[in-house]
């Protein structure tokens, strides 16, 4: 793979070329285009994101001062120009970029399968679900009208635990409330799906109840409920009551007529309780509140690519423009992943990240630029790495 060749054509190794074609083809991308491929599209938008550009004229010019080296970092264009860079992010179709994330995301699942896991339920998938609004300029966004002065959209995340994965991403109107998000989910037997009480649509819970699988969910103060039976449970880890319960409410009880579990927990930390719903009868009670802890991660999984992706600054304003870097974002995250499994890199994402970013235009073996730990980055400029925090 490296034979004196560039970090970043190193990088673009691990995208296959023939699915990269098989997605434009799919979408007639390459329909009346002269010079800019998109293969040479990817790669500038690529290159801007892993190097952490301002701006998509500041990736032109940094690639053009470079520009002997174009050809050996996989461009076919001889030179590159904003506008036609522009241009193309405004009419290529963004499902592209979209299915060449998905297709990463398959790959990286299949790499992180037999790691050890880091749930409590090592023989279940766990699934994180949640939304973070991104804030727009309402001059420049008009289409994705929020508020009275401010436009906005909203990243819907399906996370999978063990391996920090966003298995699902879809962008929606800041406005479109999150639990939307459940009906385009193909519900997984024996998954767990974790969430907080903005998901909490009965008829939506009994959907994921029939297909088998299971959904741990944060309970809302106004249900109407009626206990039907109690477990015996010991109160010294932060178990108040382990109940067996049915609505009572009659839109609750037509949308969701079967018996839920209702988990009482108080945390020493915050000093609060927290309830949870469950349809998983047969799970350890403690597993409830300890699974809902995880959830913190997706939390963390928006902190990290909000501080560390171009996600917050858009280099092109209409709606397609905005869906194609969002998903280069995030194929950019996943192929970070994949680098770090496939080279069995001992740093975490943010180092690697960093290390890539300014090491793109080197010769060194990707995997040596990680052997040595004093090229690591300092703890005291670190970021809060993805640990388990509390609720």
């Amino acid at each position: 793979m490296h034979q004196g060749r560039f970090v970043f054509s190193q990088l673009t190794d691990f995208i296959s070329r023939q699915q990269f074609d098989l997605c434009v083809e799919r979408y007639d991308g390459h329909y009346y285009v002269k010079h800019l491929s998109c293969w040479d599209h990817f790669l500038a938008l690529l290159f801007g994101q892993l190097a952490e550009r301002p701006s998509l004229r500041n990736t032109v010019l940094c690639l053009n001062a470079h520009q002997d080296k174009l050809y050996h970092l996989g461009f076919r264009s001889t030179r590159l120009v904003a506008s036609s860079l522009s241009r193309a992010s405004e009419k290529r179709d963004w499902r592209i970029y979209r299915d060449l994330a998905q297709i990463l995301i398959t790959k990286a699942r299949h790499l992180y399968i037999g790691q050890p896991s880091k749930t409590p339920l090592p023989e279940s998938t766990v699934y994180l679900l949640d939304a973070s609004t991104i804030d727009l300029c309402l001059s420049l966004f008009s289409w994705a009208h929020f508020r009275k002065a401010k436009a906005g959209i909203k990243l819907n995340v399906l996370l999978e635990l063990s391996a920090l994965l966003p298995v699902l991403f879809v962008v929606t109107p800041a406005l479109d409330h999150e639990v939307k998000l459940l009906d385009e989910l193909s519900i997984e037997a024996g998954a767990y799906y974790v969430m907080d009480r903005g998901y909490a649509d009965y008829a939506r819970l009994h959907r994921i109840a029939q297909k088998g699988a299971f959904f741990i969910i944060r309970a809302k103060k106004n249900m109407a409920w009626k206990r039907l039976y109690s477990k015996p449970i010991g109160k010294t880890h932060g178990l108040r009551c382990d109940q067996t319960i049915r609505f009572t409410g009659y839109v609750a009880r037509q949308r969701y007529p079967d018996k839920l579990r209702r988990i009482k927990y108080y945390d020493e930390e915050t000093g609060k309780h927290y309830v949870f719903l469950t349809n998983d009868s047969d799970i350890e009670a403690q597993l409830i509140p300890d699974l809902y802890k995880h959830r913190w991660q997706i939390e963390l999984f928006f902190k990290w690519i909000k501080q560390h992706l171009k996600i917050q600054v858009f280099w092109g304003y209409s709606y397609n423009a905005v869906m194609m870097q969002v998903s280069v974002a995030i194929c950019t995250y996943v192929l970070v992943s994949i680098v770090k499994k496939e080279l069995d890199i001992d740093a975490d994402s943010y180092e690697i990240l960093q290390i890539l970013g300014v090491s793109l235009l080197t010769k060194d073996r990707i995997s040596a630029l990680f052997l040595q730990n004093d090229k690591s980055i300092s703890d005291i400029d670190k970021p809060e790495p993805l640990l388990l925090l509390g609720f």
